[in-house]
């Protein structure tokens, strides 16, 4: 498996607090090994789009899709409480 960060997970990423951007590091090698790996607490958000949303931190997400042998990752964000 491989990640493609878009041009949005770009411009979020850079805005996210240095903390945040060095867990996501963590997080997205930990997806590459295994999506069920338990910290990331992955689960599909979108059925029809097929939308998964992995965990970063307490209170940050981030949001991905997988396309063969892709995961493509649009967004991070903070978690709406």
């Amino acid at each position: 498996m491989r990640l493609l960060r878009t041009q949005r997970f770009d411009r979020s990423y850079s805005g996210a607090p240095k903390e945040i951007r060095q867990v996501f590091d963590k997080q997205s090698l930990l997806l590459l090994q295994n999506l069920r790996y338990p910290s990331l607490r992955a689960k599909k958000v979108d059925e029809t789009n097929d939308v998964w949303q992995a965990r970063v931190s307490k209170d940050w997400r981030f949001i991905f899709q997988i396309a063969g042998d892709t995961y493509i990752i649009p967004d991070i964000f903070p978690h709406p409480k």
